[in-house]
């Protein structure tokens, strides 16, 4: 929550304007991804927040295109620019936004790495990171905000 209790709303888009985005509420902790289908939609891999659906809202869509990558997963992109969006689960309430395409500040935190079981040879991943060899950041997020909590 933001001051005098208002729900945080952050905006970002792509490259060229042609999609920006509303969300409000709370944004989970970026966990970065480090399977194969984020490096090849990323160019690298890729840094994500998650929110429930029904607190993201397009503004522009003029150029959004989805790709459904997997029969599980579709992911959202700038049909014009090229930019890399989102990633959502098909039949699931949630949305994951690429940090990179939120309007700065942003107020998030990187936490934690998965999939680092199949990430690119050609970098390391900061050791200092909880991470995962496989999937589950929502988990990952939940435990580490446990952690820093105390509970």
């Amino acid at each position: 929550m933001g001051a005098g209790g208002q729900a945080a709303v952050h905006h970002g888009g792509c490259l060229c304007g042609a999609v920006r985005y509303r969300l409000t509420g709370p944004l989970r902790a970026v966990i970065n991804c480090h399977c194969s289908q984020c490096r090849r939609f990323h160019g690298h891999y890729g840094a994500y927040t998650t929110l429930a659906q029904a607190n993201f809202a397009l503004t522009r869509q003029d150029g959004l295109g989805w790709y459904a990558a997997s029969p599980t997963a579709e992911r959202g992109f700038c049909t014009r620019c090229g930019s890399s969006l989102f990633w959502r689960p098909v039949g699931r309430d949630n949305i994951s936004v690429a940090a990179g395409t939120l309007d700065a500040p942003t107020g998030l935190e990187t936490v934690g790495d998965i999939f680092v079981a199949d990430k690119g040879d050609y970098y390391v991943i900061d050791g200092d990171r909880p991470s995962r060899p496989q999937g589950g950041g929502d988990a990952l997020a939940d435990e580490i905000r446990a952690l820093k909590s105390g509970a």
